[in-house]
């Protein structure tokens, strides 16, 4: 296993390196460094790193959620909060309804298990959000008008969403799950005990560091521990409770931006370069979980599925922004922004297959050819546009 994180570590520094040398995003090089060496081409990252690739992955983004709510102020949260709101749901209802009715005829699939693989498309990816999103706020672009603030905000709770929804219509197809209403009522619940758990937390952490006057290191050791605590508290109750652990991660680092500004800086600058190394784990794993052979299975009628649920999506987005002081360059910025999926399609694509869903292996199929389609074309996207279209704050 030491060898394989060696072999990802270097290779992805290159491919970082050689992707911004041509005017693209560097996570597109570590992308395709996973895709290639993962087990479904060159099989070279050992069978053990795999195992744990799903922690490691978690761990990654908790980095860079925690890096995000560092940045996340209040008058911001104030200022984009409604269409936060929105765009947390609304874009994804329209892009999963598009998939609803498109899938059964261009695929063979009924229109339940069309629902089904329009509750796992529709999500956003965070793992290619949220650091580029990151970007924007250390270059002041966008800021003023809290567009940054609002995908990242919106992108965290989109997730919430449709996973719930997901898992309601999965317990239809398989007969287990009989009260909707009940299951519906659990998106508010994990985003309210989410947020609730990270101002907790945030709170004690702050007493803490208060009291004993840590170094940075250890200040930034401690907040990270503490939020891959809180996703095993989540993983422990889910069965109990729904709790949207990775929302409570970015409360933790607005609690403390809140509290003690002057420390929550220091632990942001710490992170950001632990950033660097889990950067490569995170895009490296992710890659390394696509196959490529299954994605083919999608053919032409897959691709031309996933656009033109992107462009339901996109007017659900537009829907979304509409009465905000956003010009219409910046609203595109924010459709630009919504089209990458990743982490939760390779997270659940395979779910409706292993629990016998007839249309699983089409199901998979398409999900794995969604994160090859839109994860490079919407981090090209991001970065193509937002130097230009987003105002710079002097």
């Amino acid at each position: 296993m030491a060898f394989s994180i060696a072999v990802i570590v270097l290779l992805g520094l290159f491919s970082n390196y050689l992707f911004q040398k041509i005017k693209l995003p560097g996570l597109l090089g570590m992308l395709i460094i996973g895709i290639l060496f993962g087990p479904y081409v060159f099989n070279i990252i050992r069978p053990e790193l795999l195992k744990v690739s799903a922690d490691l992955r978690m761990v990654a983004l908790i980095v860079i959620l925690l890096r995000a709510g560092l940045e996340l102020r209040r008058d911001t949260l104030n200022r984009v909060g409604r269409a936060t709101l929105l765009m947390s749901c609304v874009p994804a209802v329209f892009e999963g309804a598009v998939i609803t009715v498109l899938a059964p005829p261009l695929l063979g699939i009924s229109y339940l298990e069309g629902a089904i693989l329009g509750s796992i498309i529709a999500a956003v990816s965070p793992a290619v959000v949220v650091p580029l999103m990151l970007q924007y706020m250390e270059k002041k672009r966008g800021t003023k008008k809290g567009i940054p603030t609002l995908i990242l905000g919106a992108s965290s709770v989109d997730d919430v969403f449709v996973i719930v929804v997901f898992s309601i219509l999965l317990g239809i197809y398989t007969g287990t799950q009989t009260n909707i209403g009940v299951k519906l009522l659990e998106i508010p619940e994990a985003v309210l005990l989410g947020i609730g758990a990270g101002i907790l937390t945030g709170y004690v952490l702050f007493h803490i560091f208060e009291k004993y006057n840590l170094r940075a290191t250890k200040m930034t050791i401690v907040v990270v521990a503490v939020s891959v605590l809180l996703t095993w508290v989540e993983d422990s109750l889910k069965a109990k409770i729904a709790m949207s652990a990775l929302l409570g991660v970015m409360t933790i680092g607005f609690i403390l931006l809140e509290k003690v500004e002057i420390r929550a800086h220091k632990i942001s600058q710490k992170l950001s370069k632990v950033w660097i190394f889990a950067e490569i784990l995170l895009f490296v794993l992710v890659g390394a979980q696509v196959n490529i052979q299954v994605a083919w299975e999608a053919g032409l009628a897959g691709a031309l599925l996933i656009f033109i649920a992107l462009t339901g999506r996109s007017v659900g987005t537009y829907i979304s922004l509409m009465g905000t002081d956003l010009n219409l360059r910046e609203r595109l910025f924010c459709m630009i922004s919504y089209i990458p999926k990743a982490t939760v399609q390779a997270a659940i694509g395979a779910v409706p297959l292993e629990m016998g869903v007839k249309s699983g292996d089409v199901i998979l199929a398409v999900a794995v050819l969604s994160i090859l389609l839109t994860a490079p074309l919407g981090a090209i996207g991001i970065m193509a546009t937002g130097d230009r279209w987003l105002e710079k704050e002097r």
